[in-house]
């Protein structure tokens, strides 16, 4: 293959074509085939390529043709089972979109099967790859705030866009918000804390958003704003602060660890990092300020901050064994198993340990 690698898409709706606008950007990617059942995505993203590919009605079809060397999966959440079982038979390296599944029956079984894929399978998780982000997480992990106490993580951004279909209005679609959305931020929580979670509290509810929608005379029933705090087997504590009706927040995203030594955050889009030392009562703050820049051209090119691009670099190195894969399909099981317990959690008002889950 050398270093060129030939791409299909299976899934050309909103997240596809961000895919394939990376790929553009990619050295050595080429995108030869789309999969999508709906002509409408297909032509959408075929505008977005700029010549015409090779077109599919499914995972199979582009998977028998053997014009691919890789495939990512941006297809719908609930489809993603199906989706990957062709496209693992025809071993093919497979870049797939979070989450993972919407069960945890189906992650677990993807999650096993990759455990003996001889190609590489990566789960994509873009914020890990968000420059400012991964710039704060190696900060930590080089032990900038002491030993890790807390962490808090706050989303506040736009509601759910209209998807084909109406897909992502139904939790037995989408795995439910806290698997859809915040898979993001429990496999962030995962990768700097670096222990597994014990137990889960979400409270939640859908309040503000869709409150007049029907479809086929059904409310949708996505959680809108959450709070959920994670216990890490490592005593560190965890928390996520979720509004899906806050996009006049100036920062969409905020993270911030506290550890016995000092305080880090990390604020996306402004893309700076903030450190806070320690200094006594009523010492002199001692603050330093940083913005970690990145490339106009991957920050155009899709509305993860970047990540997009970057995910794909890392992706393609593991691809030309030249990397290792960096988000398993093992962490997308696990953080498809903490969004359920979060889901279960809010739906029932309790604590779920994870053990419930059998992690």
């Amino acid at each position: 293959m050398g270093d060129a690698i030939r791409w299909g898409i299976v899934g050309s709706g909103m997240m596809g074509i961000e895919h394939i606008n990376n790929l553009k950007l990619t050295p050595g990617a080429t995108i030869v085939a789309l999969a999508d059942p709906v002509a409408s995505s297909l032509a959408m993203s075929q505008r977005a390529i700029g010549h015409e590919v090779a077109t599919f009605a499914d995972s199979a079809a582009l998977a028998a043709s053997g014009l691919c060397d890789a495939v990512v999966v941006s297809s719908p959440n609930f489809t993603h089972h199906d989706v990957l079982g062709p496209l693992m038979d025809a071993r093919l390296h497979i870049l797939c979109e979070k989450p993972l599944c919407t069960t945890l029956a189906d992650a677990r079984a993807i999650a096993t099967r990759a455990k003996g894929y001889d190609r590489i399978f990566w789960t994509a998780m873009e914020y890990r790859y968000m420059p400012p982000v991964a710039d704060y997480v190696a900060q930590l992990h080089a032990g900038r705030v002491g030993k890790l106490q807390m962490l808090s993580i706050r989303e506040h951004r736009f509601p759910f866009l209209v998807k084909v279909g109406d897909w992502n209005r139904f939790a037995r679609n989408t795995g439910g918000t806290m698997v859809e959305k915040c898979c993001h931020f429990f496999d962030l929580m995962r990768l700097i804390v670096q222990a597994e979670p014990v137990r889960i509290y979400c409270s939640g509810g859908n309040d503000v958003n869709h409150q007049d929608e029907r479809y086929d005379g059904q409310k949708p029933d996505i959680i809108d704003n959450s709070y959920t705090t994670v216990d890490f087997a490592n005593g560190v504590r965890a928390m996520l602060d979720l509004s899906m009706f806050a996009e006049g927040a100036e920062q969409q995203e905020e993270i911030c660890a506290v550890g016995d030594n000092a305080r880090l955050e990390v604020f996306i889009p402004k893309g700076e990092i903030v450190f806070s030392p320690r200094v006594g009562f009523m010492n002199p703050k001692q603050v330093e300020r940083r913005v970690v820049e990145v490339d106009g051209a991957a920050l155009a090119a899709g509305h993860h901050h970047g990540a997009s691009f970057y995910s794909h670099a890392a992706f393609a190195r593991a691809v030309r064994g030249e990397g290792k894969i960096e988000v398993t399909a093992d962490d997308g099981l696990r953080a498809v198993a903490m969004g359920l317990a979060a889901e279960i959690s809010a739906k029932e008002h309790r604590v779920v340990e994870m053990a419930e889950l059998g992690l």
